[in-house]
């Protein structure tokens, strides 16, 4: 179990420090929404820690989109070292924990005031709260197992089931290692879905400096 440090409060926790982790915390640095980057999964789930034998890092494989990748990573890392970014590459979070709310993301029907649904992430460190997370390195069997132990059925679209309780995908696929070029888009679809939440009035600002 993790040792408890306190609790630090954020908008948004994006587990992994890979080039899905960067490229979605670049994006809502430039959005002006606060994240806190931090390394992968070791224990995914409810109450009952998932398999880490299961867990699946989407790295590319051919040697060309390596170089892609490598290039883009280079960019990324000079990006958060000059935006500030708070990427935490020696954190590693241990545990995910639901916490208000209830599991259909409506009232429960009492008449108890309703509780936003709100994740701890839980890090040798301490915990990290935060409304959103964004995971960059679980295979869709695992996804779909821990939704199972927080009691949500998922039907056909795994992706929208996730984002209903505030959980964003990035660089997370079945067989297919999605390429670069397609990480950096899902990673601005995000950005622009937790920027519209946490800042509604707020137009969304664009990508730059690589293209899709």
């Amino acid at each position: 179990m993790p040792v408890n440090g306190g609790t630090e409060r954020t908008t948004t926790v994006i587990i992994g420090t890979g080039l899905s982790g960067l490229a979605v915390g670049a994006e809502l640095r430039r959005r002006g929404v606060d994240a806190i980057v931090v390394d992968g999964l070791d224990i995914l789930g409810a109450g009952q820690p998932a398999n880490t034998a299961s867990l699946q890092r989407c790295d590319a494989a051919d040697s060309d989109s390596l170089r892609e990748r490598n290039e883009i990573l280079r960019h990324l890392r000079n990006y958060a070292a000059s935006h500030d970014m708070d990427v935490r590459n020696t954190t590693r979070a241990v545990q995910l924990t639901m916490v208000g709310g209830t599991a259909d993301g409506g009232r429960d029907g009492t008449k108890e005031p309703f509780v936003p649904r709100q994740w701890e992430v839980h890090t040798p460190n301490g915990i990290l709260l935060a409304d959103n997370i964004v995971l960059t390195r679980c295979a869709h069997s695992q996804l779909r197992r821990m939704l199972s132990d927080f009691g949500i059925t998922v039907r056909s679209n795994l992706v929208a089931a996730m984002r209903t309780i505030g959980i964003y995908l990035v660089g997370v696929g079945e067989l297919i290692t999605p390429s670069p070029k397609e990480v950096l888009r899902q990673a601005k679809t995000v950005g622009q879905a937790i920027s519209a939440k946490v800042q509604p009035d707020g137009g969304p600002a664009a990508l730059t400096g690589f293209a899709v």
